[in-house]
């Protein structure tokens, strides 16, 4: 098996050397086609290589606490990963013949064989072995036409085609399995990168997803028509927006004694300078825009140290725009003052216009309500804020935008 794995190596490494600009289109397509096929016949060895070797025990001989964690080690998978190979590699061997066969033809996909594999699983368990069978043939044709995604939803109606004699039972017992799965893999993951950002990634049960699609949706909508943000930088600026809500409310547990809160320490002379940067509580550091930025609407707790850095005192903390003066802008700009936005006021910050570590006053005519995504733009963005004759804000867009700088207000607002 390895001499004949070798030659397969060889077969695709030299695929790799062909000028694919100078293969005509239709050869392009069947090339597609083949390499298709040929990946689900591999992904059908891989399995069976696993299962025999999970079969074998050749992880706990090898010291590791089971195969996903072997494998997670062997081909640097992660374990959720590696579990699912072994499941699926189990199910394949234990009853479905059908599907491993059409794996190994390449007639389906590993994700469409996952589907496949529990479901016949499923109707094994509630209708029998015949039914089960039958199922495997109708989900296998289903597959040549429907993405695992859409199969897995057909498949909850399997057998209403197989046993429709005990359809409704069999649906019920089909929703509470994919019910359990779903709670058994939900997971969400925080790997934190060398330079401060995260990566998330996980898996949400039908709840939990329902309820972030119905918050995060409307948010990731461009704001405007200057909105160059990509989908994904927009559903990333969303999921920061309700975290910020969430912290606004003050409804989360405390968390170590204090309101759950994102803390900033900065130097004030190095903030009023625009030169120095902050540090998070976590020891992450940004930029002394993103603190500017974090301290247009913040609680300010001021701070005195001694010439070692020990702490001296600590004064008491102020919002800087609250109560009656928030209600005041909201009046105002009814919400992101930014030309052509649509944001309501409670996703919005206070914008200083002019900065108050710059002495700038915390009043109605030095603020400006504007959205996270806008609130950075203007920090970074090169545009000028000031409040015009009718007392609205309006902004003037740099020179390499508008060489004429002709000021720009939302109209959006004022006509509702």
């Amino acid at each position: 098996m390895v001499e004949e794995l070798a030659q397969a190596e060889d077969a695709v490494a030299a695929c790799l050397g062909v000028a694919t600009w100078a293969v005509a289109e239709h050869e392009l397509v069947a090339a597609l086609d083949a390499a298709h096929r040929l990946e689900q016949r591999l992904a059908a060895v891989q399995l069976a290589l696993v299962r025999e070797l999970d079969g074998r025990g050749t992880a706990g001989a090898q010291g590791a606490s089971s195969t996903a964690v072997w494998l997670r080690d062997r081909l640097r998978l992660t374990v959720p990963a590696a579990r699912r190979l072994v499941d699926l590699a189990g199910t394949l061997d234990a009853g479905a013949p059908g599907v491993r066969r059409a794996l190994a033809d390449g007639a389906i996909s590993l994700e469409q064989a996952r589907v496949i594999g529990d479901t016949v699983s499923t109707v094994h368990a509630t209708a029998g072995a015949e039914a089960a069978d039958k199922a495997v043939g109708v989900l296998v044709e289903w597959a040549g036409q429907f993405d695992p995604a859409l199969l897995r939803r057909l498949g909850t109606r399997i057998l209403d085609h197989v046993a429709p004699e005990v359809a409704e039972a069999a649906t019920r017992a089909a929703l509470e399995a994919e019910a359990h799965r779903s709670a058994r893999d939900r997971h969400v993951t925080l790997s934190e990168l060398r330079d401060g950002r995260l990566r998330l990634t996980g898996s949400l049960d039908a709840e939990a997803a329902g309820l972030l699609r119905a918050a995060i949706d409307p948010l990731t909508a461009p704001s405007g028509p200057d909105d160059s943000r990509t989908p994904g930088q927009r559903r990333h600026d969303a999921l920061a927006d309700l975290c910020r809500l969430t912290l606004r409310t003050g409804d989360l547990p405390e968390h170590g004694g204090e309101p759950a809160q994102i803390v900033v320490t900065a130097s004030f002379d190095g903030l009023a300078r625009q030169l120095d940067v902050g540090t998070l509580d976590t020891g992450l550091q940004l930029t002394p825009e993103t603190v500017r930025r974090l301290a247009c609407d913040a609680g300010i707790l001021p701070a005195v140290l001694g010439g070692a850095g020990q702490l001296l005192d600590v004064g008491r903390q102020r919002r800087l725009v609250t109560g009656p003066l928030r209600r005041a802008l909201v009046l105002r700009d009814r919400g992101c003052a930014f030309p052509g936005c649509d944001r309501p006021p409670r996703w919005c910050d206070a914008h200083h216009i002019r900065h108050w570590a710059d002495g700038g006053g915390t009043s109605l005519a030095n603020a400006v309500l504007l959205c996270a995504h806008h609130h950075r733009h203007i920090h970074h963005g090169g545009w000028a804020v000031r409040l015009g004759g009718d007392g609205h804000p309006e902004f003037v867009p740099p020179a390499w935008l508008d060489p004429d700088q002709l000021p720009r207000c939302n109209q959006y607002h004022r006509r509702t």
